[in-house]
């Protein structure tokens, strides 16, 4: 009997997966944007003035995703420096390049949280943040760049990753709630892990939902992790339960860079990254998002393809992107 129902389970089982695996097999059109950090560049060794602006005149993205970092833009209480911010999107519309600007607790790139040191001692933090939120949106609002607000990055992940032991989630909503009555004219996309979460409070979060896809994940301890083996159609279906229109999915994270041993690709061995990103997974990479049905997918890892042409002098990885941008 036990056996029997074993039988019945692997059956349904294997069904399931034969029929993602058929409806993987349609190609969708798909745009591709890139996600830049100009910390991350600058922590690379790179000019990061220098290959933004490469980037955006050699791979002509149409579309960008950029922070407006808190700990960057209000070091110090009350005073705001936006110098960063405003050369990012005014580059951008210089080129007609539409730009996703990141607002929040959580932003992309280590250390994950992007707030002040002062905003740890302070009693009202809800008070501050939202001030802050205020003053990035007021500001940029108008900016003929912009395209999309998102507000926070993977807020609502269940794991702890990066430095966020001030990171309150219960004030998503009321960020979200600001930006959207200070800006009802632009859309807002939230975002979550791909592989990681059940997306249940993100993806009708917001007008837009941003998922990442990793492929390859590397353990602490060294071991790598490949999700080849799961549908392209996954993705799609996941959407689908939640009722959430495809147009209205994108692929916030591509992951378009290899793993390394610590923040500094000059300690991991070439051998070592190619083990979690090389050309041929790259490629893979781009041509998997083709089958999951989602408009548009941002890369991840323009700094590191940079950083290879720059100090490496392995262009590979920037121009076979520049070539799928064309």
């Amino acid at each position: 009997m036990i056996r029997n129902i074993f039988l019945v389970i692997a059956i349904i089982v294997f069904s399931g997966y034969a029929c993602l695996l058929f409806l993987s097999l349609k190609i969708y059109p798909v745009e591709f944007g890139l996600s830049f950090n100009h910390n991350h560049a600058a922590s690379l060794g790179l000019d990061w003035k220098k290959i933004y602006r490469d980037m955006l005149d050699d791979l002509q993205p149409k579309y960008i995703r950029v922070a407006a970092m808190w700990s960057e833009v209000e070091a110090e209480q009350g005073k705001f420096n936006f110098d960063n911010v405003d050369f990012l999107l005014d580059e951008a519309s210089k080129r007609g390049v539409k730009v996703t600007l990141v607002v929040g607790q959580k932003t992309p790139r280590w250390p994950e949280c992007h707030v002040p040191n002062w905003y740890k001692t302070v009693s009202d933090k809800e008070k501050f943040l939202q001030e802050y939120v205020r003053q990035v949106v007021e500001r940029y609002r108008e900016h003929a760049a912009l395209e999309i607000w998102q507000v926070e990055n993977e807020p609502f992940i269940r794991f702890a990753f990066g430095d966020c032991a001030d990171f309150d989630e219960s004030l998503v909503s009321k960020e979200i709630a600001l930006v959207k009555a200070l800006d009802p004219h632009h859309k807002i996309m939230v975002t979550d892990s791909g592989e990681l979460s059940t997306w249940r409070q993100a993806i009708n979060s917001a007008d837009l939902f941003g998922t990442t896809i990793y492929r390859v994940v590397r353990t602490p301890s060294g071991f790598y992790f490949y999700y080849d083996w799961l549908p392209a159609s996954f993705y799609r279906l996941k959407a689908q339960i939640y009722g959430r229109n495809l147009s209205e999915v994108f692929v916030a994270e591509l992951q378009a860079e290899p793993w390394f041993t610590d923040s500094n690709p000059e300690n991991t061995a070439i051998a070592e990254q190619e083990k979690s990103m090389n050309p041929r997974r790259l490629q893979k990479h781009l041509d998997y998002v083709r089958h999951i049905g989602s408009p548009r997918a941002y890369l991840w890892g323009v700094e590191w393809w940079a950083f290879m042409k720059e100090k490496r002098g392995d262009a590979r990885y920037w121009d076979l992107v520049k070539n799928q941008l064309k």
